[in-house]
C-alpha cells in the first residue's frame, strides 16, 4: 500500500491560508467589537446621569495641562517651518511666500496633526493606563455592582473633553505658530513685521482654519477612543496594561494620520 505525502508547496500554501484566514477573522471581529464599544459610549453621550465634575476634570486635564506641550511644540515648529521654507524659496527668489507658507501650512495641517499626536502620547496613554489599572484592580466591576453605567462615568466625559478641547489647543496653537515663523522671519531673516503680517492675513481664509478645528475634533475624539478602548479591553496584571497603553498610543497615531488625509481631501479635494 502506497502513502502519498503532501507536497511542500501544497503544505506551505495551506499553512498561509490558515494564517491569512486567522488574520482576517481577527481584524473582522476586532472591527465588530469596537462598533458596539462605539455605539455605547454616544448612547453614554446623551443618555442621562450626566457627571458635570468628572467632565469638568477631563476638561482641565486634557485642555489646561497639554496647553505647555502643544504651544512649545507650535512654537518651535512654526519657527523651523519659516527658516526652512526661506531656506528653499531662496533658490528661487520667492522668499516673499515664505508668510503665506507658514500660515497655511501651520493652520490646515501641522498644528492640528501635531498637537492631535502630542496629546495622544501624553492623554491617551493616560487614559488607558488609568481605564485599565481600574479594569484590573475591580474597580469597574465595583461601579455596575453600585449602578453606575461605566461608559456614562469613565468614558463618555473623556470623549466630550477630548473632541472639545482639542480644536481649542489646536486654535492656540495656530497663534503660537504663527508668531513662531513671525519671529524668525522679523528678527532671523529680516522681513519687515507689517509686510509679513499683511502678506499672512491677505492669504489666510476661513476654511483654512476651520478645516484645523474640524480635523481636531475628530482626532481628539479618536485619542479619547482608543485610550478609552484599549483601557477597557486590557488584559490582566501590569503586562496587559503596558500593552494597552501602548495599543493606544500608536492606534490613534495612525488613525490620525490616516483621517487627517481623508479631511484634507474632503475640504480641498
Amino acid at each position: 500500500m502506497k502513502i502519498q505525502r503532501t507536497s511542500p508547496f501544497i503544505h506551505w500554501s495551506l499553512h498561509l491560508m490558515q494564517h491569512t484566514g486567522r488574520a482576517v477573522l481577527g481584524f473582522l471581529g476586532a472591527v465588530g467589537h469596537l462598533t458596539v464599544f462605539i455605539g455605547n459610549c454616544l448612547k453614554a453621550l446623551v443618555t442621562p446621569p450626566f457627571y458635570p465634575r468628572t467632565i469638568l476634570r477631563q476638561f482641565v486635564d486634557i485642555g489646561y495641562y497639554s496647553l505647555p506641550v502643544v504651544g512649545m511644540t507650535a512654537l518651535f515648529t512654526g519657527m523651523v517651518l519659516a527658516l526652512q521654507s526661506y531656506t528653499g524659496f531662496a533658490r528661487f527668489n520667492a522668499e516673499s511666500a515664505v508668510a503665506t507658507v507658514v500660515v497655511l501650512s501651520v493652520t490646515r495641517e501641522l498644528a492640528p496633526v501635531l498637537a492631535g499626536l502630542m496629546v495622544a502620547g501624553r492623554i491617551g496613554a493616560s487614559m488607558a493606563a488609568e481605564i485599565g489599572t481600574m479594569k484590573v484592580t475591580e474597580q469597574i466591576d465595583a461601579l455596575t455592582t453600585l449602578s453606575t453605567n461605566p461608559y456614562q462615568y469613565l468614558i463618555a466625559p473623556r470623549l466630550l473633553a477630548g473632541t472639545l478641547m482639542l480644536p481649542l489647543l489646536v486654535l492656540v496653537a495656530d497663534i503660537i505658530g504663527v508668531f513662531g515663523g513671525f519671529l524668525v522671519g522679523v528678527y532671523k531673516l529680516n522681513f519687515n513685521p507689517a509686510t509679513y503680517l499683511k502678506q499672512s492675513l491677505d492669504y489666510l481664509q476661513f476654511v483654512d482654519v476651520a478645516s484645523g478645528l474640524t480635523k481636531a475634533a475628530v482626532f481628539g475624539f479618536i485619542v479619547a477612543l482608543m485610550g478609552c478602548y484599549n483601557g477597557y479591553n486590557s488584559g490582566r496584571g501590569a503586562q496587559g496594561v503596558g500593552r494597552a497603553t501602548t495599543n493606544a498610543v500608536v492606534a490613534a497615531s495612525i488613525l490620525i494620520l490616516i483621517f487627517n488625509y481623508i479631511l484634507t481631501q474632503a475640504f480641498f479635494s
